[in-house]
């Protein structure tokens, strides 16, 4: 099944494309469909590359989230893009394994609270006050803090685009 919009092909904005493959390495289809409005495509190559490169969320606790709002949201194209990024930061194929059967054993006490808190944004949209302190007992920090919750927002906002524009 082809995304909804095209593709735009290489070149029709080099600047842009320039910065995304620095960034990205790649123009995937995501960023070829995104192309199509470069304002858009600019905005969402800097907010993703902060929230991927630029918070002290720790990287392996960053792609478990990515990957289970990738499972809840049934967004395939988002959990395969980011297995190499997960196995990379030092997740074991075998927790790969869990988050895609959405089994939620095996995870220490950070990690468990911390998709609680993954869950809950994305199913329930609503935190309780609870779960928000038991999150912020292990990240006291205010910015730590806003880097978690906007990592799991942000792609919430990824899986749902790809979903939308079925981008596979």
């Amino acid at each position: 099944m082809n995304p909804r919009i095209p593709l735009m092909k290489p070149g029709a904005h080099p600047e842009l494309e320039k910065r995304i493959m620095g960034s990205r390495g790649r123009i995937s289809p995501l960023y070829a469909v995104l192309l199509n409005s470069p304002e858009v495509a600019s905005g969402w190559e800097q907010l993703m590359t902060a929230i991927r490169q630029k918070t002290s969320v720790p990287a392996a606790l960053r792609e478990l989230i990515i990957l289970r709002v990738a499972v809840l949201n049934n967004a395939s194209y988002e959990f395969e893009a980011h297995v190499p990024h997960a196995l990379q930061a030092g997740v074991p194929q075998e927790t790969i394994e869990r988050i895609k059967n959405s089994a939620l054993e095996g995870f220490n006490e950070l990690e468990t609270i911390v998709l609680r808190y993954t869950d809950a944004m994305t199913r329930d949209l609503e935190v309780s006050d609870g779960l928000f302190q038991q999150v912020q007992k292990h990240f006291p920090d205010a910015k730590t803090m806003l880097e978690l919750t906007a990592t799991v927002a942000s792609y919430n906002m990824v899986s749902r685009f790809l979903i939308a524009m079925r981008i596979h």
